[in-house]
């Protein structure tokens, strides 16, 4: 419908342009014909589909959009061009065009398209001189046209010399100018999206001064309510809303760049810095927060945590709203239509569009969300409160120089362990665990710590097989063991797994062991061990993949062979403090991520689900791969960083115990037996415990292991600086951890490979593409780097014939109800035409030129004499001008959603004008949100949080509030430059039953019968408030008689007045009697049903 919609104001437009003479059905012979205007749109409807830009759906190789194309062969013997210059009778296409014949006529019939005799005439008279092609009008260089020569009084600035001269092609007039009252209301809308109060509107009126209407607009910009009504235009175009959308639509706070966008606009930041810092703030040189906090306009797209949704296709899903979001707010582009082929009607291919993707693929994102966390999709940036930023740069400053302090004890503790292995000669390493499961016993279906502290509950029936020394436990990939109270290791805490198992089969992934939820599809806060091809990866998570930090072996293990592996963390937070050790020895590894910056544990405070089964779990996972047909044997727990040494020891522990090995892997390396047993792990035992040194003893590094093994364990300073520095940690932990965050843009450090995906689909690459831009619009400069950066220097480079075109013509559309192209969203070929091109080129020029000044724009714009015409169209003007295409009036049209619930907010004196913060939910039917599926209910506010702008109202995608959609505001689902306008029953039923509209006229009535003022006062009073202006007597004489009626209804039925008056949470006026009160309040209602009180003249 809404195509269909557009289809028809398409065709209207471009029979006005006929009318006016800007193309024509039938020419003079001398007139020359514009390919952009006249030619290029009726080749576009009925032409490019078969024979454009998109190669895949071209037919008989045949390009009709492009100059070379059409001049193609079609019988060189006979002269035949498929368009000949000046040779109709040696040009197929008008040939064709002119057949009669079904197999040969284009269109063909089967198209349902049909070209009528004028635009055949205009074909043959455009090949007749020449055939000449023009680059699409908006691809075109922005170039500053001399502004028109008139002597007109009317003309107010440059805007009016433009419109005056387009209107005297149509032969119309420009309209007088609007009474004052008709414009401050006009002018505070559309400036402050607010009506204006009776003390400003009579202000204005009694302010006779030649600066009057000037110091008003000037005021109205110089407001905070300014910045509020132009970022309600900016939320539909970055698609804003309060919750994350598809089918479990839960909540997240992007509030914070919301408030940030206010006061963005309020200062009147630059237009092309605006845009810049929101597409790559954060790749600016020493970046400040706001210039980061910008970019969370790229990450404001719906995202996904529903079961069985695949990662990657999802992530794919992301950058391509980011690359379609781009296109249509900056570049007034449909670069959508090139995902999945080539455009078929503008110069963008395929390769460009995923060229365009590159840009926007580097940021180190999971295709889903947390569904049992309420952590922040990564990349995200620390919201500090007062004080917090430098608190936090403190400790961290503190935890560096601690970390320093260590080094140097250290180096200064060497003679202490020179004389202290002097005095302890034969001194070996070992390790008492927290906790050790030698799996031996399964009885009551659980396995028991050597200890008898702790136990594992087996689920899913592993089973006891032969282990390493006696039993182990085999996993089917479905069954696990669950240790419910150990483990649960912040972040700052050092600690250490060690454990031997058998893996079986190759797997692409397996879980050995975690304390988290789910997998690593952002629901796996916590640390994990798992093998991945066969190689050991070790992480530990707050949100995957931006805050976590992990490392993984390059080599994988061997199947069917027992290896023994020992994985430890120090506490600091980084990949450096983890290591893997694979039989004894560290392992090679390659690090995956190295962020880690907010704690791994879940809790309830946070919002997070599911808390009480969060466990140390071995072989299984919800949503993951388990080991799968897998052995393990001996598994400990320590909460304490192992040194080499002591890792070294436990692996040896196996070969030295008096039971033997069953099987000794031909790969592992022989133990001498040693003189004494050392079962470590079953009898175990403290440093400092005279043993025999082993042949890992023997090396030369052993001495190295062992002096780290002192001071962790035995060298007092050190033990004690140790200590502060956790101290110092877990103070940084418990900051930052109630610091909130919000996802914002950040380049990874290695870039992601780009490729161009066969029919748009995530899992069909092609060719690999690097960073670019439609060369046929503006060609990437080769100065710019090929990032972000680059492309928001692209964007905001005054020879990009789109980004202030498109700008200036949304701040036109939001003065006028339309722009000067009707297509806000569509610039290209299959956009409309601009009413008015040399006044589109001239404000984008000046634009430019005055460093891209919103204020100086919107200024400019309602000073001309255009702006201030009087809406009341003339029968001339009506018949000639019936859209106000050519601009013979002043704008009308009906206000958006949020102006009419904030006019009567604001009319009531209910609205509280508090600027910025978090969403607030106002009164809304009950129960929408559960029969939209959504397993949250709706929770009204209370207070002031009733009353604010709607700006600030929550938005789910799934159910937007139902009082601003029934006015066709938008679900934000994806990015939207235009709204459409109908008008529906439902509308007025809105105004008249909305507990909002209700109590909105109850307190204004409440506050026009206070001091005594007669009825007929109260009646002016209303008309004042509600519509802007005094009433006329015939209106005074109906309302009067309404009140009367209503009033004797109220009086006879006092319980309808109470039900009446009771709607909303605003406490009554207890002095008003009811049945008076409700009869006014009834008049107000009247009133805001009324036609004024919905539209703009």
């Amino acid at each position: 419908m809404a195509h269909l919609r557009s289809q028809i104001r398409r065709a209207f437009t471009r029979l006005m342009l006929v009318v006016t003479g800007c193309f024509t059905n039938a020419l003079p012979a001398a007139e020359a014909v514009d390919f952009n205007s006249q030619i290029r749109p009726i080749l576009s409807d009925r032409c490019y589909k078969c024979h454009g830009p998109d190669e895949q759906s071209r037919k008989a190789k045949l390009r009709l959009d492009t100059e070379e194309g059409s001049r193609a062969w079609v019988d060189k013997a006979k002269g035949l061009r498929a368009i000949t210059p000046g040779k109709t009778d040696k040009s197929e296409v008008f040939h064709r065009i002119t057949s009669n014949e079904a197999e040969e006529v284009m269109p063909p019939p089967d198209s349902n398209l049909k070209l009528v005799a004028g635009e055949i005439e205009l074909l043959q008279k455009w090949i007749e001189q020449g055939a000449k092609y023009n680059k699409h009008w908006s691809f075109s260089p922005v170039e500053k046209p001399r502004v028109p020569a008139t002597k007109d009084a009317w003309v107010r600035n440059p805007v009016d010399r433009f419109v005056l001269l387009r209107l005297k092609k149509a032969n119309l007039q420009p309209s007088k100018e609007a009474a004052k009252e008709i414009l401050i209301r006009r002018l505070s809308f559309d400036l402050t999206g607010l009506p204006p109060s009776p003390k400003q509107i009579d202000d204005f009126l009694n302010d006779t001064s030649p600066r009057a209407y000037e110091k008003l607009v000037e005021r109205l910009l110089a407001s905070s309510s300014y910045g509020e009504w132009m970022a309600n235009e900016w939320l539909d175009l970055a698609r804003y809303a309060d919750t994350y959308g598809y089918q479990f639509d839960v909540e997240r706070d992007m509030s914070p760049w919301r408030d940030w966008v206010i006061r963005s606009f309020n200062r009147n930041l630059p237009y092309n810095v605006f845009i810049l810092w929101q597409i790559a703030g954060d790749l600016l040189a020493n970046a400040t927060d706001e210039q980061t906090l910008a970019t969370a306009f790229n990450r404001l797209h719906r995202q996904t945590n529903e079961g069985g949704s695949i990662e990657e296709e999802f992530r794919v899903e992301y950058v391509a709203d980011r690359v379609h979001t781009f296109g249509t707010a900056f570049l007034g582009l449909t670069l959508e239509c090139a995902r999945c082929h080539d455009h078929k009607y503008d110069p963008i291919t395929q390769k460009d569009y995923y060229r365009l993707s590159a840009f926007f693929n580097n940021i180190d994102e999971s295709g889903l969300y947390s569904h049992f966390t309420q952590a922040t999709p990564s990349p995200t940036m620390l919201l500090y409160g007062t004080g917090q930023k430098e608190t936090h740069a403190d400790l961290k400053k503190k935890i560096l120089a601690q970390e320093k302090e260590l080094k140097g004890i250290a180096q200064g503790a060497k003679s202490d362990f020179r004389q202290w292995q002097e005095r302890n000669p034969g001194i070996t390493q070992t390790a008492t665990p927290l906790a050790h499961f030698p799996f031996e016993d399964t009885a009551g279906n659980k396995v028991v710590d050597r200890s008898g502290k702790f136990s594992g509950a087996l689920m899913e029936n592993p089973m006891q097989t032969n282990g390493l020394l006696e039993n182990g436990l085999i996993f089917n990939g479905e069954s696990s063991v669950v240790f419910k109270e150990l483990a649960s290791f912040k972040r700052t805490d050092p600690f250490s797994f060690s454990l031997w198992l058998q893996p079986t089969e190759a797997q692409e992934r397996a879980v050995v062991f975690h304390r988290s939820r789910s997998w690593t599809d952002s629901g796996s806060r916590g640390y994990e061990l798992i093998l991945e091809h066969g190689k050991p990866k070790f992480s530990l998570i707050h949100f995957w993949p931006g805050n976590a930090i992990s490392i993984a072996a390059k080599l994988p293990l061997q199947l069917n062979e027992w290896t023994h592996l020992t994985v430890t963390y120090d506490g600091s937070s980084r990949a450096s403090g983890m290591r893997i050790f694979i039989n004894g020895e560290p392992s090679e590894h390659e690090v995956i991520r190295d962020n880690l910056f907010k704690d791994i544990v879940h809790r309830a405070e946070w919002g997070d689900m599911d808390v009480g089964n969060v466990h140390l779990t071995l072989g299984a996972r919800f949503r993951d791969a388990g080991f799968k047909n897998g052995v393990m044997d001996e598994f400990a727990v320590f909460d304490r960083c192992l040194t080499t040494g002591e890792v070294a020891h436990l692996f040896q522990s196996a070969y030295a115990t008096p039971l033997g090995l069953k099987d000794i892997p031909a790969h592992s390396p022989r133990v001498a037996p040693a003189s004494q047993p050392l079962d470590l792990l079953r009898n175990p035992v403290g440093i400092g415990l005279r043993g025999v040194q082993t042949v890992h003893d023997q090396k030369p590094s052993a001495s190295e292991h062992l002096f780290t093994s002192f001071l962790n364990r035995i060298h007092p300073a050190y033990t004690i600086a140790f200590a502060e520095l956790s101290q110092l940690r877990n103070e940084e932990n418990q900051l930052v951890n109630d610091i909130r965050e919000i996802m914002v843009m950040r380049e990874m450090p290695e870039r992601r490979p780009t490729f161009l995906l066969k029919r748009g689909s995530y899992d069909a690459p092609a060719e690999a593409v690097q960073p670019g831009t439609p060369e046929d619009i503006f060609a990437f400069p080769n100065r710019l780097p090929r990032n972000r950066l680059g492309l928001a220097q692209w964007l905001t480079d005054r020879r990009n014939p789109l980004t202030a075109r498109v700008a200036v013509n949304r701040v036109w559309k939001m003065h006028f109800g339309h722009g000067l192209v009707t297509t806000p969203e569509d610039f290209g070929s299959q956009g409309e035409l601009p009413s008015h091109p040399e006044l589109l080129d001239w404000l984008a020029a000046d634009f430019m030129e005055h460093d891209w000044d919103l204020k100086r724009l919107h200024k400019l714009i309602v000073t001309s004499a255009t702006y201030r015409q009087s809406s009341q169209p003339s029968a001339e003007a009506i018949a000639a001008d019936p859209e106000n295409i050519f601009l013979s009036r002043g704008p009308k049209h009906r206000l958006s959603a949020e102006q009419i619930r904030d006019a009567a907010l604001a009319c009531s004196g209910l609205l509280v004008e508090k600027v910025g913060g978090p969403s607030v939910k106002p009164y809304q039917p009950a129960g929408l949100w559960e029969q939209s599926g959504l397993s949250k209910t709706y929770v009204q506010d209370s207070g002031d949080n009733l009353y604010r702008r709607s700006l600030y109202t929550f938005w789910r995608r799934t159910s937007p509030p139902p009082s601003m959609t029934t006015f066709d505001a938008t679900s934000r689902e994806v990015c939207t430059a235009k709204r459409e306008t109908t008008a529906t029953p439902l509308q007025a039923l809105v105004l008249l039953n909305d507990p909002q509209f209700v109590e909105a006229a109850r307190v204004l009535a409440e506050q026009l019968m206070r001091d005594g003022r007669s009825l007929q006062s109260q009646i002016t009073e209303a008309f004042r408030h509600v519509l802007g202006r005094f009433p006329q007597e015939r209106e005074s004489e109906i309302v009067e008689r309404l009140h009367d009626e209503q009033l004797t209804l109220f009086t006879k039925h006092p319980e309808a007045a109470e039900k009446l008056l009771a709607v909303g949470q605003k406490a009554r006026d207890a002095s008003a009697k009811a049945p008076e009160l409700a009869a006014m309040t009834l008049v107000v209602s009247t009133l805001m049903n009324h036609d004024e009180f919905v539209m703009k003249r």
